[in-house]
């Protein structure tokens, strides 16, 4: 009867053992290399998605896994990492971030700057700003850090005029002169594609016009290189405040902003996407 415990005891140890092979064996194939510790990220599609899957590439090579999550909106990422289900994400300019932490009370920061994405106007109804016509209809995001951004180019082409001083904080409140009577409609940015039949111009986001299939050079106005817009809407990499010191995501962010990853971000996205200097 001892013989026979025996016998059943050492089975169970080695299926045991068998299955805990098998459980570190799936562990493997699913993409994490053994020693390499694990870098979870948030991320929109495009181009943050893609920038990430080619960083991930150099991460491997200083001993990171990186781990990307995909997101479709503006806001679940940041939710996700005040919940500690990221370590970072990357799909927000710092303006929004600012925005972001003064409506919700919250404390992310930015552990650096990787990419610029140039806003364009593109024709819905309308071909050419030229043939805009008096109380024509412009979509434009919903969100007060983008909206503002959509205004100071539509003011940069001299559709409206700004209240002196509005900068990136402007509203439609703060518009003072509209010679053509133009109709606003607050989208949700990621929407504003699809708003282009109802409309006769649309202000969109870059990562938005990407997804979209729309090209910088078919937008009929593009935000300048040396704009505000391209100092104050920097997409970076935000995290919780003290996490910008830790290693993995000095690391991170470094490889980001390597000559490599920006010669891949121009090769890309042909100047829909621009690297920070």
């Amino acid at each position: 009867m001892k013989r026979i415990v025996s016998i059943l005891l050492i089975a169970a140890l080695s299926l045991s053992v068998f299955a805990g092979c098998a459980k570190s064996g799936q562990t493997s194939s699913a993409g994490t290399s053994a020693g390499n510790k694990k870098i979870v990220i948030g991320a929109s599609p495009t181009p943050h998605e893609l920038i990430l899957k080619e960083a991930a590439k150099l991460l491997k090579q200083k001993g990171y896994d990186l781990e990307v999550k995909e997101f479709n909106d503006y806001v679940l990422p940041n939710t996700a990492l005040v919940s500690k289900e990221l370590d970072a994400n990357y799909f927000q300019h710092v303006t929004y971030l600012e925005d972001y932490n003064k409506k919700n009370g919250t404390d992310l920061v930015s552990a650096g700057s990787i990419h610029y994405e140039p806003f364009g106007i593109y024709a819905g109804r309308t071909k050419a700003l030229a043939d805009l016509k008096d109380g024509a209809t412009v979509s434009v995001p919903n969100d007060t850090s983008n909206e503002a951004r959509a205004l100071l180019l539509l003011q940069s082409q001299g559709l409206i005029k700004l209240k002196e001083g509005a900068g990136i904080d402007a509203t439609q409140k703060d518009i003072v002169e509209n010679k053509k009577n133009l109709k606003f409609t607050e989208i949700e940015a990621a929407q504003l594609v699809r708003s282009l039949p109802d409309v006769d111009l649309a202000v969109i986001n870059g990562n938005y016009a990407l997804q979209g299939n729309l090209k910088v050079s078919d937008a009929l106005a593009v935000e300048k290189d040396d704009s505000i817009a391209a100092e104050k809407y920097a997409n970076v990499i935000a995290v919780r405040k003290g996490d910008e010191n830790r290693e993995e995501i000095k690391a991170l962010v470094e490889v980001l902003k390597s000559d490599e990853m920006k010669t891949f971000i121009k090769n890309t996205f042909n100047g829909a996407v621009v690297p920070v200097k």
